[in-house]
Formats: structure tokens, C-alpha cells, sequence
């Protein structure tokens, strides 16, 4: 079972997740999420017990109990709500084609819309 563990000092690292859920059974994985710009922990992790009946004794032993001076949240992981399951960037067009003005304009006719105008043509 995948548990949500919330609300959890920045203090707290990978290993202490692990020792606190191993005292109610045995533990897959523990992680706590990290900004990937920053490196800090964004006070929230995940721990994967094998044995899920250990799982609902940990939830129950553990929610709401302070852990590093925080109260922590503790229950089983849900699944994302919402659409794209991915994650990331979702792809757009940024224009371009047409004749709307702005960057290189090789014509001899008239201004555009700004840009630079080759002038190679007028001589």
C-alpha cells in the first residue's frame, strides 16, 4: 500500500520516514518529494509498506501525531484527481507562418508590423 505522509518538517529526510513507519511493519520505500530547483524538501513524502493490513495500523498509529515539532497527516495515497496524468509541459504553437509583423522581413515591399527589413533588394 502507498501511504501519504503530509505535513512534515523540511528537517526530516528520506531515512526518518523509513525508521518512524518501520515500527509497524515492514517498509518498500519511503521518499519525502523534493523542489527540483531548490533541493528542499516540500513537506510532504510517500512511504510504500508491502503488507497492507501493517499499512492501516501504521495510518491509524500515526495520523496526527507530532513528529519534529508538526502534527503529521497520514493516510492512504489516492491517486491524482484531474486530467493529464503526465505531468509537465503540454505542448502549444507559439505562431509564427503569416505576416503579423515583429522579426525578419525579407521584402521590397512597405514596413511591416517592425522586425528588420532587408534592404538589399532597393538598390
Amino acid at each position: 500500500m502507498n501511504i501519504y505522509v503530509g505535513n512534515l518538517s523540511w528537517n526530516l529526510k528520506d531515512q526518518d520516514l523509513q525508521d518512524l513507519f518501520g515500527q509497524h511493519g515492514e517498509v518498500s520505500s519511503a521518499k519525502i518529494v523534493l523542489d527540483k530547483f531548490t533541493n528542499r524538501s516540500k513537506g510532504f513524502g510517500f512511504v510504500e509498506m508491502a503488507n497492507n493490513d501493517e499499512a492501516q495500523a501504521a495510518i491509524a498509529a500515526l495520523n496526527g501525531t507530532e513528529l519534529d515539532g508538526r502534527n503529521i497527516v497520514v493516510n492512504e495515497s489516492r491517486p491524482k484527481e484531474g486530467g493529464n496524468s503526465g505531468g509537465g509541459f503540454k505542448k502549444r504553437s507559439f505562431g509564427g507562418g503569416g505576416n503579423s509583423g515583429g522579426g525578419y522581413r525579407k521584402s521590397s515591399g512597405g514596413y511591416g508590423g517592425g522586425g528588420y527589413r532587408d534592404r538589399s533588394n532597393d538598390y
